[in-house]
């Protein structure tokens, strides 16, 4: 359906929308004019316009701080992404990498970014704790993401050394596509996660705490991985057709214990004659995910500044919503689906307290719930974790401030991709 066709079906959205591209066009003009911060506002617009328009409520400070650590991470994903860079040129690159963050002028990651060293000079005019902070995180990420791609290197070489017979879920058919598996179990993902995400979200919780801005909760360090893993497990589930039809190899990041249990490869889950197994897996993984949305919740409830509060919850309640649409809908495994723009608007808007986040997480699990199998193998882990979270969210005792645009999409059990 076209842009005009989504207005004329969903006319209350046309606001929100309109509202949300004047809040892009403000941030844009909001650049500051020296040439590195003006160069880390500018790419912080085009890598993710939702994201950068909640960093700009921010104090300056943090502001600049979480701008600066979320381009640095960006950087070291691109690195770790590019399947077009060999193992042994990427490994030290990965390893090293927060040695570099605060050089001037660097050039040695042309492949990443060809104007780094803005980053690496706005970097170093952030006060001394944020820096220490970032360089941290900056290191463990690297030294996980390496980590993850020697246990591939290994497996590949023991491919090559002992083509016959393959280990279990291990086929090599040629030298440049081969569907080895380096995240064999389900603790493997939450590890690999971790790294990914995890760390970000341990990342920020750091940035909140210098800012003195947020005190934080005693399991604040767990709390903070499952913001990240939540995030992240979305994103897999959502990308999995362009993570495989990767080119020139396939990315592979669901777990092998998991899909696994439904066919023989992790490709073979686009295959229109595996499609029931396909949406079962599917539903596992979504399940797997949904283990952390308690901690999400327990963490945002502890927030106390306003714009930290936004800056947390929004990609919270998309990723709910997006796990929603994902559930037992086999277009995952034709294409990636996505939030329409018009609801992604009315989330920017009105996600601003916890009431919002109750009753987003709430409606959008009634609408997950809804569309459980009972005949899926895996329904009642499903349900069981989705009426935790409604409990959760019940005792809240905020549900009846919540927001009706959620709650219409729930009667309908439509959410349209844009």
């Amino acid at each position: 359906m076209g842009i005009l066709g989504e207005i004329v079906r969903k006319p209350d959205e046309i606001y929100p929308l309109l509202k949300l591209k004047m809040a892009v066009k403000k941030a844009k003009k909001q650049v500051p004019p020296e040439p590195h911060w003006g160069f880390c506002y500018s790419t912080l617009h085009k890598v993710s316009k939702s994201f950068s328009l909640v960093i700009q409520q921010l104090g300056t400070e943090l502001r600049n701080a979480v701008c600066v650590f979320y381009l640095i991470l960006r950087a070291l994903d691109t690195i770790e992404d590019d399947t077009s860079i060999q193992p042994d040129v990427k490994l030290p690159i990965l390893i090293a990498f927060h040695h570099h963050i605060s050089e001037r002028g660097t050039n040695e990651y042309r492949v990443l970014m060809d104007q780094f060293r803005h980053v690496s000079a706005a970097f170093l005019e952030l006060e001394k704790g944020y820096q220490e902070a970032v360089e941290d995180i900056t290191k463990r990420m690297g030294a996980g993401m390496a980590k993850f791609i020697c246990q591939e290197l290994a497996l590949l070489n023991l491919l090559r050394c002992n083509p016959l017979p393959h280990p279990p879920r291990m086929k090599c058919p040629n030298e440049n596509y081969c569907s080895i598996h380096f995240v064999e179990t389900v603790d493997d993902y939450d590890e690999y996660c971790h790294y990914a995400a995890g760390l970000v979200g341990l990342g920020l919780s750091k940035l909140f705490l210098i800012s003195q801005l947020e005190v934080m909760t005693p399991d604040w360090e767990q709390l903070s991985n499952s913001m990240g893993l939540f995030l992240q497990k979305t994103n897999i589930i959502r990308d999995y057709i362009e993570d495989i039809n990767e080119i020139p190899k396939p990315r592979m990041f669901w777990p092998c214990e998991i899909w696994g249990k439904y066919v023989d490869k992790l490709e073979d889950l686009k295959s229109e004659e595996n499609s029931s197994k396909a949406v079962q897996c599917l539903n596992d993984m979504v399940t797997n995910a949904l283990v952390h949305i308690e901690d999400c919740m327990k963490y945002m409830d502890a927030l106390r500044d306003p714009a930290i509060f936004r800056l947390c919850a929004i990609p919270q309640i998309m990723a709910i919503g997006t796990l929603a649409l994902c559930y037992n809908n086999a277009q995952v495994f034709r294409g990636v689906v996505k939030i329409r723009p018009g609801l992604t608007a009315k989330i920017v808007n009105h996600g601003k307290t916890m009431a919002d986040v109750y009753g987003a997480f709430y409606d959008f699990s009634c609408m997950l719930k809804a569309k459980v199998d009972k005949n899926c193998p895996n329904s009642s882990s499903t349900l069981t974790r989705l009426e935790a979270v409604q409990k959760v969210c019940r005792d809240s005792g905020v549900l009846h401030k919540r927001k009706s645009y959620i709650r219409d999409e729930v009667k309908s059990n439509r959410l349209m991709c844009g």
